[in-house]
């Protein structure tokens, strides 16, 4: 009997749906159903039964959860026990968004190695869904992403970036340091796009717009955004951690909107659950994290 499929039996009737366990985890819809029917065949009995609001477990597989968890939790208790980390590695793999790799870890690196003499580190560049899979495999050992949701991962929110409105020191918007959301009707708008639910906050406020800002370039890197910006092909939306350099000297400018206040992106440490804790407090407690506003 194969642990994965008693593992995907145990989520499905966690979530009460293929589709939410297979994105816990990380697998396709039909993986589950997969693994469910072959799990089925060797019990020779039917463990769901599926409804209009999802699926139930049967009479047989009420009967047989009880165990699934125990056998479940045993294999993990056992896994953690004969693949237990030390508290600090040797090489520390890490996984980070390219806003992290770009402004953070250059600050990080330094504070670690000052802490932690021996370590050395190697470090990979990608989405946070690929991040959370890799992290799950241990192809990396802590990853620096928006947000996962996993029960085998314990996750502590690091910081919270702001979204504003940046501008060119030159432009008639800098200085005034607020303006109406009307006021955006026509102009150039540089929009930098990261797949985040809150970019996606800044598209509904548009859409209240009777004329939307002139797009004249979607970027997806923020670093691009912000040398568009710079050299005053329009004005961005723009988290506050790609900008502080620029906005220090005066360069970028921020301009408040009551509409979009609020906005922001969380950058969070994830970790496999039990391992490395003295490790996740020493970057718990890098001070540049409170410095991001």
């Amino acid at each position: 009997m194969n642990i994965d499929n008693i593992e995907a039996f145990v989520y499905v009737n966690h979530y009460g749906s293929f589709n939410k366990a297979a994105d816990a985890l990380y697998l396709s819809q039909p993986s589950v159903t997969s693994r469910i029917q072959t799990l089925e065949r060797d019990l020779d009995a039917k463990l769901f039964e599926r409804q209009a609001k999802g699926v139930q477990l049967t009479d047989t597989g009420k009967t047989f959860l009880p165990y699934a968890q125990q056998i479940l939790q045993t294999y993990r208790k056992g896994k953690l026990h004969l693949q237990k980390k030390p508290s600090v590695p040797q090489e520390l793999r890490i996984g980070s968004t390219v806003s992290v790799s770009t402004y953070i870890i250059p600050e990080l690196l330094p504070f670690l190695k000052g802490l932690f003499p021996e370590l050395t580190f190697k470090l990979m560049t990608a989405t946070t869904d690929e991040l959370g899979a890799r992290l799950l495999e241990q192809e990396i050992d802590i990853a620096f992403v928006r947000k996962l949701t996993h029960p085998s991962l314990r996750s502590y929110p690091l910081y919270d970036d702001p979204i504003r409105l940046y501008v060119y020191d030159s432009h008639p918007f800098a200085a005034r340091g607020r303006i109406e959301l009307s006021e955006l009707a026509g102009e150039k708008l540089v929009f930098f796009e990261c797949g985040s639910l809150d970019w996606l906050r800044l598209h509904r406020v548009f859409e209240s717009l009777e004329q939307p800002p002139d797009i004249v370039c979607h970027a997806d890197q923020s670093e691009t955004a912000k040398k568009l910006v710079l050299g005053r092909a329009g004005i961005a939306f723009l988290p506050g951690v790609c900008i502080r350099e620029e906005a220090a000297k005066g360069r970028l400018v921020p301009v408040e909107i009551a509409e979009t206040a609020g906005i922001s992106l969380q950058t969070s440490l994830s970790v496999r659950s039990g391992e490395y804790a003295e490790l996740v407090e020493a970057i718990r407690s890098f001070q540049a994290f409170s410095m991001i506003e």
